[in-house]
């Protein structure tokens, strides 16, 4: 876990109030599912990623040369997810030139792709989106199409709505034009003056082509600026789709649901026997739902016997994360203490098989604080790891980040240094700015001082957690990878190992997705989330019992 902190009774109770209810909608209360492309239709939302990516770093290193100053590159994960994604291009550059503090005439849309101006930028990316699609071709989500089709079966129109100008040619590239009753993409935005996403003006428009009322109709998006398009246009039901495991910003962006995938949508009687016949009077007999198929996680001491029937014979490989999860969330890290109780049941399960802690704390000190040499360390989110009796095991790519990490543990120091209750925490390999105690109106300053460090270490990336800001490595690595690499390094890969995972925060969600199909997911939560995991442990306490009922069952003393 990245935070390390003591949630109050008035925060619970402010974030369950925040978070959507995700209710279940008939079919019969919707005429019309209008959904975006990149995304969630099809998989060019890597494709635009990239492109961006691309022409922001050319340009951001061109005019870092120009003016002798440092080059920090564009990032996929804060950039991207934050200032362009989901926006019309123009938008999106201008969105992002301002958080750089880069200020460029507009320019016109026919500004050639080399001019320096924001049209400029815009057409260049455009240039390189266009050239890959025309290489590599679109391919769609296969679920997806399967979804269009079962809609279009129950007698619901259905639209597409995207901010890209280019739009019908992904579309007849992709080969699915045909299934979309209306089109609003950037060309049709242009030519009636409607605003972008976030505003709700090219979805109300789709609504009003297909003949369909805002609160009767669905809005299927995967980009926080989609979602947010749907609540402001009080559109009947918000769909969020987050392939990337992590569900938590569509939520609060206000989805009244969130898949990772449109399969998990359940249709009811909507597998009709001709996929082609996209005409006719299908049957609109009560019954058929669109609901989350994920409900939310059962709570797992009440489901002991089914937990035990999924194991079987097979041999376990458990991962723990450590606050919130072997502990209670406390104020500051120190204060996160093992029980003796917690230490003797994790000692007994590690005999009976093998047992990984995986932590966002370095590796050194979680290890004193369970000191258990029966167990396997991995700290800093799995780049550190020792194994029983001090057996290593090195992820060697994170040890090259030491010194920057130090470096801006030490400039993030000194710039929160009159900041009263921000904690940093050096955890060699990633860095954390604790910020619990610190009060509300001083959190923005906090974050200025992590984000104008983090701009002259580009070998770092932010991070999130409960109250929590942190840096790590900026390569491609996360819990779930890192559980992954472990199965793979510990020789527990293969049918016979039921790999499980306990964890409590949004770092966790990674592993969660990671063993999808393979193993089982714990969440420790007062309140389970749609999805994040199979079964819920309300706090510590259940996780020990959980734990221990575990190591009962491999040991034979659970009835059969």
């Amino acid at each position: 876990m990245s935070g390390m902190e003591n949630r109050t009774a008035e925060e619970d109770d402010q974030q369950a109030d925040q978070e959507p209810k995700g209710p279940a909608a008939s079919l019969d209360d919707l005429d019309a599912i209008l959904l975006d492309l990149d995304g969630v239709i099809t998989e060019t939302a890597e494709v635009h990623a990239n492109s961006w990516k691309e022409m922001f770093d050319a340009f951001l290193r061109e005019r870092a040369s120009r003016l002798s100053a440092g080059f920090v590159p564009f990032d996929l994960d804060h950039d991207y997810k934050q200032f362009v994604d989901g926006k019309p291009r123009y938008e999106g550059v201008a969105s992002f030139l301002e958080s750089r503090g880069i200020s460029l005439p507009h320019g016109h849309d026919r500004d050639p792709p080399d001019k320096e101006t924001v049209c400029g930028l815009g057409n260049r990316k455009n240039q390189l989106f266009l050239k890959a699609i025309r290489q590599n071709g679109v391919t769609t989500y296969p679920s997806s199409v399967d979804f269009i089709h079962k809609i279009r079966r129950l007698g619901l129109k259905v639209a597409v709505v995207t901010s890209s100008r280019n739009g019908r040619e992904v579309l007849e590239a992709a080969g699915v034009a045909q299934l979309f009753d209306a089109k609003v993409d950037g060309i049709v935005a242009r030519e009636c003056w409607l605003d972008g996403k976030p505003s709700p003006d090219t979805y109300l428009e789709a609504a009003r082509r297909v003949g369909s009322r805002p609160e009767r109709a669905a809005v299927v998006e995967d980009a926080v600026s989609g979602i947010e398009a749907g609540r402001a246009g009080r559109f009947g039901l918000v769909v969020g789709v987050s392939r990337d495991g992590n569900p938590r910003l569509l939520q609060r962006a206000g989805a009244d649901v969130v898949v990772s995938d449109l399969s998990e949508l359940h249709l009811g009687d909507a597998d009709a026997p001709d996929p082609d016949a996209l005409d006719g009077a299908p049957d609109r007999s009560d019954g058929h739902t669109l609901e989350n198929r994920m409900q939310p996680a059962p709570p797992a001491l009440e489901k002991l016997d089914d937990i035990k029937s999924r194991i079987g014979t097979r041999r376990l490989a458990v991962f723990l994360d450590y606050d919130g999860t072997l502990t209670p969330i406390v104020a500051r890290p120190d204060l996160a203490v093992l029980s003796d109780s917690m230490r003797s049941t994790l000692r007994t399960l590690a005999r009976a098989c093998t047992v990984v802690i995986v932590s966002g704390r370095e590796r050194g000190n979680v290890a004193d604080l369970v000191d258990l040499e029966e167990i396997v360390y991995a700290g800093s989110h799995g780049f550190d790891i020792v194994g029983p009796e001090g057996t290593e095991i090195q992820h060697e790519e994170g040890e090259a980040f030491v010194p920057e990490v130090k470096r801006a543990a030490t400039e993030i120091g000194h710039r929160v240094a009159g900041i009263e209750g921000v904690l940093v925490e050096d955890k060699k390999l990633a860095l954390a700015v604790h910020f619990r105690l610190v009060k509300p109106q001083d959190v923005p300053r906090v974050e200025e001082a992590v984000d104008a460090v983090m701009a002259q270490h580009p070998l770092l990336r932010k991070t999130g957690g409960k109250k929590v800001f942190e840096l790590r490595p900026n390569i491609d690595w996360d819990k779930g990878k890192a559980v992954l690499w472990l199965l793979e390094a510990l020789e527990l890969e293969g049918d016979e190992v039921l790999p499980i995972y306990i964890g409590d925060d949004e770092t966790d969600f990674d592993a969660f997705r990671a063993l999808r199909g393979k193993g089982l997911s714990f969440l420790v939560a007062e309140q389970p989330l749609d999805g994040a995991a199979d079964y819920l442990l309300r706090n510590p306490q259940e996780a020990e019992t959980l734990l221990a009922a575990l190591s009962a069952f491999l040991r034979g003393e659970l009835a059969q």
